[in-house]
């Protein structure tokens, strides 16, 4: 059984040692892989003399990196991680672990701390938030919608499109796991607070709004005939508030006095119904894409399929002792 572990980084200099360090200890049979971003400091060099395999992505953005890491590499298991070594790399063989007895696609490690800095109540409030409104949507199924830690199964990765370009990847990840309906779990993880000298490039508001337009985005992607259809109702209910009246005068004296009005009132119906039949078109192409991503995602055989001797092996190598 290979398992990867890919780590994205930008200017992660200073951290990077110690996670590919931490993953080393806890998994000695992975394979390290750091894709770089366009690092102004020497994240690379560091990576490579601690003895990570080393890819460098000239496309800005986490997303990018992780859609060319889920193109390039090649495994039975895949962790992924950031690279500012705030996750617990001893809970690694545990998640794997419960990816193949539970024969799951995704193992999503919830971020536990009560370190204040480590997890800001801005990044708590924010996470929350998002990930409310996407179980509200989507279906709630995990509880850390923005963890930047998780394990995946082959199929996963190998059926994933990818089209995040930032930090907004995360709440791809989640969505493409609920919209195939595949077996998932979450599991508690310690984070810790960012090493000295080492900054979060995550933005509060910035990125905040980014994943905001990306749920947007997925809603309407993902979710058509509801997306176009409650768009429908509300311009309906502006063509009905804006004609009524002139309906009642109509049918109380036969005329229309303000001409003008009813041209408006009755061209944003007619768009209305447009808007509504759009989504009914689109639901069924968006049926059909997700079937093929299904197609994709069972071409490849389920975590448990794997080797049990191997997973043994992984688990028992593990350092931590933890199952």
């Amino acid at each position: 059984m290979e398992i990867a572990v890919l780590i994205p980084c930008y200017n992660e200099e200073k951290p990077i040692a110690g996670v590919i360090a931490s993953f080393r200890q806890a998994l000695p049979a992975a394979k390290i892989y750091v894709y770089d971003n366009n690092s102004s400091d020497r994240t690379a060099e560091v990576a490579r003399a601690s003895g990570a395999i080393v890819y460098r992505e000239l496309q800005q953005g986490k997303g990018n990196v992780v859609r060319r890491m889920f193109s390039d590499i090649e495994a039975d298991v895949y962790v992924l991680v950031d690279g500012d070594d705030t996750y617990e790399a001893a809970a690694a063989p545990g998640m794997i672990n419960l990816l193949r007895t539970e024969s799951l696609d995704m193992v999503n490690g919830c971020r536990v701390t009560e370190v204040q800095d480590a997890y800001r109540p801005g990044h708590r409030f924010g996470n929350a938030m998002l990930t409310g409104l996407v179980a509200l949507i989507f279906g709630k199924r995990t509880g850390d919608l923005l963890s930047g830690y998780r394990v995946f199964s082959r199929r996963f990765v190998k059926s994933f499109p990818a089209l995040s370009r930032g930090f907004e990847i995360e709440t791809e990840l989640t969505v493409h796991a609920l919209e195939l309906r595949m077996p998932i779990a979450d599991m508690d993880t310690q984070y810790k607070d960012r090493p000295a000298g080492s900054d979060s490039k995550l933005s509060t508001i910035r990125d905040g709004i980014r994943i905001m337009r990306m749920i947007f985005a997925l809603v309407k992607e993902e979710r058509p005939l509801q997306f176009f259809g409650i768009t429908s109702i509300v311009l309906a209910l502006v063509s009905l508030a804006t004609g009524y009246s002139l309906i009642v005068e109509f049918l109380q004296t036969g005329l229309v006095p303000r001409f003008p009005t009813a041209i408006l009132s009755a061209a944003i119906m007619i768009l209305a119904v447009l808007v509504f039949f759009s989504g009914l078109i689109l639901d069924s192409v968006t049926h059909g894409r997700r079937e093929m991503k299904r197609l994709a995602y069972l071409r490849y055989p389920a975590p448990s399929a794997l080797s049990s001797d191997s997973i043994s092996q992984v688990v028992q190598r593990s350092s931590s002792g933890k199952i």
